[in-house]
């Protein structure tokens, strides 16, 4: 019996010592990669920024041509104002909105559905900073099934829609994932963000069914009507007040004064 017991003892002493060797070589790998991982989740975002500006082909170097043509700045979403004190390379507006400090809770007006919003975002900017050809934002809201994140790219205008490109979700393919389909995408050229004859800052853009038929809508995604009310609710609640129409506001104004 006592070498039974031995036995079992050695066996359970072997498979732990086992899961403690793996334990440690599996967190001494991901300690050793998460700089790499960080490496690549940049240059990810840098080519969707990129690919939604128009400025990307293929076998560019990515970090150089981002370098060369975007400029990116932080902003106060509240007055539409450039931030000194946070730096856009440092910045991590996704973090920021999981942070009480830097955030603020949406209870009643949260389309987007977020929970949270942070107070200030990084916009990417193509051409002279102050009055950019191209304005790169960010958006995010609920899909059907999870968070989709993208980029919005507008002339410098801040009206004019030039692309729309989600790098991040989790759509069934060949319905909500057709958000990724190039003829989906190519839609949104020239499409009109806000009405300027009404006095208020609303944004216009939506998906429609049936086929779109004015500069302010854009063919829904068939067969699936929550990814494509989610699409309408994320880019109404960004380009509302509650997000970038503040900001937005100064180039339509430095238009009007150049008219």
């Amino acid at each position: 019996m006592s070498s039974s017991n031995n036995s079992i003892k050695k066996t359970l002493g072997v498979a732990l010592a086992l899961c403690i060797v793996c334990s440690v070589i599996v967190s001494t790998a991901a300690v050793a990669l998460r700089p790499t991982q960080q490496l690549n989740q940049e240059l990810d975002r840098k080519s969707n920024i990129l690919q939604v500006a128009g400025l990307y082909e293929p076998g560019v170097d990515v970090n150089q041509v981002f370098k060369d043509k975007i400029t990116s700045r932080v902003i106060n979403l509240e007055t539409g104002e450039y931030s000194e004190e946070l730096d856009p390379e440092t910045f991590n507006q996704f973090d920021a909105s999981k942070d009480p400090a830097s955030s603020r809770t949406l209870s009643g007006d949260d389309p987007a559905g977020l929970i949270r919003q942070e107070n200030f975002s990084t916009v990417y900017l193509v051409g002279d900073a102050e009055n950019p050809n191209e304005i790169i934002l960010p958006i995010r809201g609920q899909g059907l099934w999870g968070l989709m994140r993208g980029f919005l790219a507008l002339k410098g205008d801040g009206n004019t829609i030039l692309g729309l490109s989600y790098y991040d979700h989790s759509e069934t393919p060949g319905l909500g994932g057709e958000v990724d389909n190039p003829r989906w995408k190519a839609q949104w050229d020239g499409k009109k963000i806000y009405d300027y004859s009404d006095s208020e800052m609303q944004p216009e853009i939506r998906l429609v069914k049936g086929g779109a038929d004015s500069e302010y809508e854009a063919d829904a995604l068939s067969g699936a009507t929550l990814t494509s009310r989610g699409v309408t609710n994320m880019l109404q609640f960004w380009l509302s007040e509650a997000g970038f129409a503040e900001y937005l506001a100064r180039f339509h104004d430095n238009t009007q004064g150049d008219a």
